[in-house]
């Protein structure tokens, strides 16, 4: 059986919308491209018409990606009470033991992990050691590019 895919609702809501968006609009672009390159002649030489077909096969592999997901996700909801510390949607300002820097990051499912907009995967090396956890507690992360440690400053359920 498939390993359940852990969301927030939110995160829920944005995979719902991103396959929507690729099986309408973004579905029927990549086959209008196609339609176009075929109108071009022999399909042996015709480099648009492979890069459409190509882009095809990328949308359906998403597609399907964000289908099995939707199908396993386990909506957590955030317990508002704060017990049991940070969790799955939980914000968390760290501060960097090393460098004094103070980094605010939000738990979420590995579906929903963007490092750029600071959304950590619980799945992740910093994700799992801070799961649990509560405000004032120092944490150890053991990553690839070796151990840091934090104290959680404040935590928002």
């Amino acid at each position: 059986m498939s390993k359940d895919v852990q969301v927030t609702k939110e995160g829920f809501d944005k995979l719902k919308a991103e396959l929507e968006d690729l099986q309408g609009r973004v579905r029927l672009e990549v086959a209008d491209a196609i339609r176009e390159a075929k109108s071009h002649g022999d399909l042996r030489e015709n480099a648009a018409y492979h890069e459409a077909k190509l882009n095809q096969t990328r949308l359906e592999s998403r597609i399907s990606e964000l289908e099995k997901a939707i199908r396993s996700a386990k909506i957590v909801e955030r317990v508002e009470s704060g017990e049991g510390g940070i969790q799955l949607g939980s914000v968390v300002e760290l501060i960097d033991l090393e460098f004094g820097d103070t980094v605010t990051v939000t738990l979420v499912g590995s579906f929903e992990a963007d490092p750029a907009m600071d959304k950590v995967s619980i799945g992740s090396p910093l994700g799992e050691a801070l799961m649990g956890r509560n405000e004032g507690e120092t944490i150890e992360v053991k990553a690839p590019a070796g151990v840091s440690s934090y104290t959680i400053k404040s935590l928002k359920v």
